[in-house]
């Protein structure tokens, strides 16, 4: 069993994690078409990705992960949406324009950007979120800085991409621990003169 099936299993780690506001707001800009959720642990966006009607899917390594993932999917009537794929993300075959949309949350998946990327549609749209290095004494995340991201290097991993939002943000949870987060949503377009969406809230 690896560490995360015990952090799954424990209840140390939320079995139905809420999606990102910024997910939310902008989810009904998105463009039809099969949506991925890498490293999806419980499954926060796949589960949210399927609700919105997409067909979904879910690679993570846990088996406990996805074993919870797969019954919440169930609980709420979309389990037909979701294909579970037990899979590790650094070795991870990712299929060339294939997804609309694709989502990677709480994992710092940067070295296989470039593969990810590509997994895009013309059109497609990548969000990321994950946690920061920070001068402030942060409760949430990894405890050292290496598999967090530095100040700007979410944002400058994806310039290739259209980048329609750019957040580093310090937050308090409900159980008043501070988390610093980053959060990007791109879009697999290029040129100088675009079309942006209209998204209340953003």
């Amino acid at each position: 069993m690896t560490s995360w099936d015990e952090r799954f299993r424990s209840g140390d780690y939320p079995q139905e994690p809420e999606p990102s506001a910024v997910l939310e707001r902008y989810a009904g800009t998105f463009p039809d078409g099969r949506a991925l959720d890498v490293a999806t642990g419980t499954g926060r966006d796949a589960l949210f990705l399927a609700e919105r009607g997409y067909e979904v899917d879910a690679v993570d390594r846990s088996r406990e992960g996805l074993r919870i993932a797969r019954g919440t999917a169930r609980e709420r009537g979309i389990a037909d949406r979701i294909e579970w794929i037990r899979g590790d993300v650094p070795t991870y075959a990712f299929p060339e324009s294939a997804y609309a949309v694709i989502t990677i949350s709480y994992y710092r998946a940067v070295d296989r950007f470039p593969d990810i990327k590509e997994a895009l549609v013309t059109g497609g749209v990548l969000f990321v979120e994950h946690h920061l290095r920070s001068t402030d004494e942060t409760a949430v995340g990894p405890r050292g800085d290496r598999h967090r991201f530095a100040a700007n290097e979410l944002l400058h991993a994806c310039l290739d991409l259209t980048v329609l939002h750019y957040s580093e943000t310090t937050e308090t949870r409900d159980d008043g621990r501070l988390a610093a987060n980053a959060r990007v949503l791109a879009r697999n377009t290029s040129g100088t003169r675009q079309s942006y969406p209209s998204v209340e809230g953003a």
